[in-house]
């Protein structure tokens, strides 16, 4: 029936109950922003609950009713793990992408995703974010040292189970952003990566360096996405296609990927700068496998 009608009023039909539900649940969470105060663990499990099930519910209209066919590869990531993880960043299906893999490994629920402080002063929705335990940050890592105190504080101490997920580029990838990428790197005699922007490293050595005194984090994760419209590599469907079109993947000819690696957090080098080596590493063999699936599938 869904498949008759208009796409527009196709994607208002399945995303306003969606809407709905998370609006009452932005509401449930801001509740429950006070009584974190005399109880973080019976909050931090109850917002993750929350969170489970808006997610989930987003994630079957993308993935089930729209058909986006994600594909997988790399490392098996075991369950209920916590961990640091790192990711590029092109478009919002990006997080449809990490969510597949979350809601795969049981963690979707845990997600914790750095946001922009100015969404704490939003009505509901700010403050949900906020009573989850969601990093607000202004990407000035001198500033941000109180903000990221809090959100570590409770994984360290209170042994929260979470996936602290970051797009380590800061920004989406664009064409115009690649061009300013290989300049600063030009300059500033960093490799550039293929298909990428240069990582910022301050924030991921930040939490590395934080987390390693968790007891139950002991791994990053390094997510690759990447996309494919018709013979378009590196283009994916909007925010607001990803809701109303049908059949993603077999009638639109969107291809969806996620590439996944699994490392030991105690086998990474321990100095900020060798750390801040280490993410440069990965984003230079993040583009050297970026580059191999767009060959692979103009081949195919």
């Amino acid at each position: 029936m869904l498949e008759s009608i208009p796409t527009d009023l196709r994607g208002i039909v399945l995303v306003t109950p969606w809407v709905i539900y998370l609006a009452v649940c932005d509401t449930v969470l801001s509740l429950l922003l006070p009584v974190k105060i005399f109880a973080p663990d019976f909050v931090y499990r109850a917002s993750s609950q929350i969170a489970y099930s808006v997610w989930r519910w987003i994630q079957f209209i993308f993935e089930t009713l729209n058909g986006a066919d994600i594909k997988f590869s790399g490392d098996r990531l075991p369950t209920k793990e916590s961990a640091v993880v790192i990711s590029n960043h092109v478009t919002w299906a990006d997080f449809y992408m990490i969510q597949a893999l979350a809601l795969r490994s049981s963690m979707l629920g845990q997600c914790r995703w750095f946001a922009k402080i100015q969404l704490r002063w939003v009505p509901f929705l700010g403050w949900g974010l906020w009573a989850m335990g969601m990093p607000m940050v202004t990407r000035n890592w001198m500033r941000d040292q109180r903000e990221l105190q809090r959100v570590f504080g409770g994984i360290v101490s209170r042994r929260w189970p979470m996936w602290l997920i970051s797009f380590s580029e800061a920004t989406r990838f664009t064409p115009n952003k690649y061009e300013e990428s290989k300049i600063w790197c030009k300059q500033n005699g960093r490799p550039q990566p293929l298909h990428l922007l240069y990582p910022r490293t301050k924030g991921f050595v930040t939490t590395v360096q934080q987390l390693r005194k968790a007891p139950h984090v002991k791994v990053v994760y390094d997510f690759t996405v990447a996309y494919q419209h018709k013979d378009k590599f590196h283009v994916a469907p909007s925010m607001w296609e990803t809701l109303k079109l049908p059949n993603l993947s077999a009638s639109q000819r969107y291809k969806f990927h996620i590439h996944a690696r699994r490392f030991l957090l105690e086998d990474l080098p321990h100095t900020d700068e060798e750390l801040a080596k280490w993410l440069e590493q990965r984003w230079i063999e993040k583009g050297e496998w970026l580059d191999a699936l767009k060959a692979e599938w103009f081949a195919g």
